[in-house]
Parts: structure tokens; C-alpha cells; sequence
């Protein structure tokens, strides 16, 4: 299997892409922390990776807080053995859709603080276990290089913030290559789960027929389809297997070729 007997860290596992990433590492073999402010949450994934035979454990964990992000560590590599081979940093804080009139500095500052500094707090919390062979995948997404808005304001202060997380990882990747650590970042487009499920079924709420909202969504992505969690999942966690483990500084564009890098 993709990660079998590696030990993985995700944080950010929420009712999106979170939480198919701890779900699919598990059945790759990987014993799996998950890890969220949402305890409750958090449980409920646990509970069914075991009943499927997978290994996790739910650590409580807010990616603003250094020391809960230092526990998050701690314990991770005390329950299985002492080393973490791979950490997804996929907690996120999106912050209010605005233009730039009427952006709020204070939410951009926080959007700054989970989405990067998270990313940062929890990566220096997990080095000292991820040295000689680990793995760091930062989560990111397209909005950074396709501003992305409407009528109601634009992605803009998530969006910023992880620009800042995408340029973070090259310096990760730099830097913690010395102690044999690789740093990548996945930049995610749409991604078919809940989340886009329920933005989708408030426009048919709204009067719009379901296959024109698809339509939509789907006209410049040129594989035709909303890119499904699953799918997505599997393309970050493959960045922490070894069929990656030459594969540092890289950014992967997830997104069904909606935005092709240069």
C-alpha cells in the first residue's frame, strides 16, 4: 500500500478534504493522527478508520497555538514509535469574502496566522521526528494564481495567506532538506465534498437547475468534472509516499487543469 507502516499527521481534519485524507492514509496503511479543534469531529473519523481495521488517533489541536501544536507532536510520536514520517498541513481558516474597499486587516491577519503560521508552528513542532526521511505537504489552493470571486467579494485574505504559505515551503524545502526533510505544496481547485456539495444544492435552492450550476463550475475545468475528494486526497497524499521521495520545492496543481502552471 501507498503508506504502509509510515505514521501521518493531518491536521485540519474537518468535513472536506481533511477528512478523506485521514480516511485514505489509513487504508494505505498509514497509522494516522488526526488532528482539529473539533474534538467531537475528530472522534467520529477515528472511530470509523478503526472499524475498518485502520490505526488513528484524534489529538485536539488549534494550529495558532504553538504549544498545543508541540503536544500535537509529542504525542503523535509517542504513540507510534517515536517518529512521524509524513505531516499534511491542511488546517485553514477562509476569512470573509471582500473586495479590497472594504477588506478587514484583522481577518486577513488571522487567515495569515492559521493558514501560514499554522502551517510554520506545526512543521517546527514535528521536525525534530520527521528528520531522515520525512515528509511536510503544505495545503494550498489555485485562488492564489486565479483570483477567484463574485458578486459578494473575492477569496482574497485566504487566498493571500497561502501565497505566503506557497513561498513558506520553498524556504521549508531549502532549509529542512539539510536534516532530510521534503517540503512540497499541493495547490487545490475545486474540490467535490461537502463543502462544494452544499454551495451547489443553496443555488438549487435558489431556483437554479442542478446541471447548470455544474455546468458552471465544470466549464473551464478541462476534464469536465468537479475534481472529487477522493481523488484530491490522493494526489496530496502521494506527495508523502515514496514514489515522491526525490521531490522537493515542487508544487502539484490539483485541480483538473482549471490552471496550468507555466
Amino acid at each position: 500500500m501507498l503508506l504502509q507502516d509510515k505514521v501521518v499527521i493531518v491536521s485540519g481534519v474537518g468535513p472536506g478534504m481533511g477528512q478523506a485524507l485521514a480516511r485514505i492514509a489509513a487504508a494505505e496503511g498509514a497509522s494516522v493522527i488526526l488532528a482539529a479543534r473539533n474534538a467531537a469531529f475528530l472522534e467520529e473519523v477515528r472511530a470509523d478508520i478503526v472499524a475498518d481495521g485502520g490505526q488513528a488517533i484524534a489529538v485536539a489541536c488549534d494550529v495558532a497555538d504553538a504549544a498545543q501544536c508541540t503536544a500535537l507532536a509529542e504525542r503523535a510520536a509517542a504513540a507510534f514509535g517515536g517518529r512521524v514520517d509524513g505531516l499534511v498541513n491542511s488546517a485553514y481558516y477562509h476569512g470573509d469574502w471582500s473586495f479590497i474597499a472594504n477588506a478587514d486587516p484583522a481577518d486577513m491577519a488571522k487567515a495569515f496566522d492559521v493558514n501560514c503560521l499554522g502551517a510554520l508552528r506545526l512543521t517546527q513542532a514535528c521536525t525534530p521526528y520527521l528528520r531522515d526521511g520525512g515528509a511536510v505537504v503544505n495545503v494550498s489552493t489555485m485562488a492564489t494564481v486565479r483570483p477567484f470571486g463574485g458578486e459578494h467579494g473575492m477569496e482574497m485574505g485566504y487566498a493571500v495567506a497561502k501565497g505566503a504559505l506557497n513561498t513558506l515551503t520553498k524556504y521549508m524545502a531549502s532549509d529542512l532538506g539539510r536534516v532530510g526533510i521534503r517540503v512540497n505544496t499541493c495547490r487545490m481547485g475545486w474540490i467535490h465534498g461537502a463543502p462544494v456539495e452544499q454551495h451547489i444544492q443553496t443555488q438549487v435552492d435558489a431556483g437554479q437547475a442542478r446541471d447548470a450550476v455544474v455546468a458552471g463550475i465544470t466549464r473551464d475545468i478541462p476534464i469536465g468534472i468537479i475534481p472529487p475528494e477522493d481523488d484530491c486526497a490522493r494526489a496530496v497524499l502521494m506527495m508523502i509516499s515514496d514514489y515522491a521521495r526525490v521531490v522537493s520545492g515542487a508544487t502539484l496543481d490539483v485541480n483538473g487543469g482549471h490552471w496550468m502552471a507555466p
